[in-house]
């Protein structure tokens, strides 16, 4: 029996990714993994009807998850590449976690600073035994477990903090937003040593340091 259900999603997956080709992202990898990982079963329930727009969505403590368009940009930067170690700094709803996971990394660990947040994410994220959700400041002077092939921050600074350089491996590559809270632009730092590359103009509200329970 055919599962009405199912073709109903895979077909709604399918144009959520043509509508994402249609704004210019061509990056063949990254849209087959948001094609797979379904963003509806991120998003929370009052808000699942707007999934597969291309929008930003509200989260528990004032937190938001990113919009699909800035999530893609922002994973063809990275360039994962199969069996990478990734830092990933704002995990959210565990979205861009579990793209992370089907790109191929070999392993995610995720920094919240928002316990309720990091605990959701978790909870979603658990049949995903490569990534690994913690209450934790990305912005802190250290970061757990150094040594990462991939750091993805969901958030913009105004400069590239020094403990993400070291925590960068040789050759590494990391992304973030570089300016002001809102719209600033996409930066990409190739290796430890390298200037900061800036891309496109991105929607991303700025990183608040420390940690914090519920709003």
């Amino acid at each position: 029996m055919i599962d009405l259900g199912s073709l109903e999603e895979a077909a709604g997956n399918a144009a959520f990714v043509m509508a994402l080709r249609g704004r210019g992202l061509r990056d063949t990898a990254v849209l087959r993994a948001m094609e797979q990982v379904s963003r509806d079963a991120f998003a929370p329930p009052e808000h699942r009807v707007h999934a597969r727009r291309d929008i930003a969505l509200p989260l528990p403590c004032g937190a938001s998850m990113t919009a699909p368009s800035t999530v893609a940009l922002m994973l063809a930067l990275l360039r994962v590449e199969p069996g990478q170690r990734v830092l990933e700094i704002g995990t959210g709803s565990g979205y861009a976690s579990a793209l992370l996971a089907r790109l191929g990394a070999g392993a995610v660990l995720s920094l919240e600073r928002y316990g309720t947040l990091a605990a959701d994410a978790a909870a979603r994220l658990a049949d995903l035994s490569d990534v690994h959700v913690v209450q934790a400041d990305g912005l802190a002077p250290e970061l757990p477990d150094g040594g990462f092939d991939r750091i993805l921050v969901h958030g913009s600074v105004d400069a590239i903090p020094p403990h993400w350089r070291a925590a960068l491996e040789p050759g590494g590559r990391l992304v973030t937003g570089l300016g002001g809270d809102g719209l600033c632009r996409a930066a990409v730092l190739a290796s430890p040593e390298a200037d900061v590359g800036l891309g496109a103009p991105i929607r991303l509200a700025a990183l608040a340091p420390g940690l914090a329970r519920v709003l």
